[in-house]
């Protein structure tokens, strides 16, 4: 089976965030098909066109950890009934100048995690709709909509609810599979091929 590169944003930048819980949790139900490494946006400055002339080196480097990966996978709070600000401005960087739009055929899929019940399914909506705009092939299904409740998902990412365990391991098989899809009609020269 093809080896897979996957980036993941988690869209809180706060060292405590239950989105980052998960995300290590994902990083560890994945399948081994699914390398997973994070690709951080904390060091951006604001994003301004002013910009598009003359990059500064955290937007270059930003820019090219997203071309060095085959997929891209968002994991994400909710905030104010939308996606955090950084993450927003994130994405508005990588879509930037115009014509190097990097998530351009790149597959996504989209997750988060809330104390509410209905997760973060308001703000992972929002996210869908700017990734459509940047032709990103979404994984639309299955939907994640996780409730986070104390003592879910531990220091070293192990999920301790197995139910919950089972439908993440299956969201990340499923991703992978979408990923495999997405290639197979959507062929692209891989970066380090």
């Amino acid at each position: 089976m093809t080896t897979y590169k996957v980036g993941y944003f988690i869209g809180s930048l706060a060292t405590a965030s239950i989105n980052r819980r998960l995300a290590q949790a994902l990083v560890v139900l994945a399948p081994p098909e699914l390398e997973m490494e994070e690709i951080s946006f904390r060091d951006l400055p604001l994003y301004s066109y002013d910009y598009d002339t003359n990059y500064p080196p955290p937007a270059k480097a930003f820019k090219e950890a997203i071309a060095a990966v085959d997929a891209v996978l968002f994991v994400t709070p909710e905030y104010n009934r939308s996606i955090p600000g950084g993450l927003k401005n994130a994405i508005d960087w990588a879509s930037r100048p115009y014509g190097t739009n990097s998530f351009t055929r790149k597959p996504s899929a989209v997750i988060g995690t809330s104390p509410g019940a209905i997760g973060t399914a308001v703000a992972q909506q929002s996210l869908r709709s700017v990734l459509s705009f940047y032709n990103s092939p979404q994984m639309n299904a299955p939907e994640a909509y996780i409730q986070f409740k104390p003592d879910l998902i531990n220091d070293e990412g192990e999920v301790t609810d197995e139910t919950t365990a089972d439908f993440l391991r299956s969201y990340m098989a499923e991703f992978q599979a979408f990923i495999t899809r997405v290639y197979s009609v959507l062929p692209r020269a891989r970066l380090n091929s």
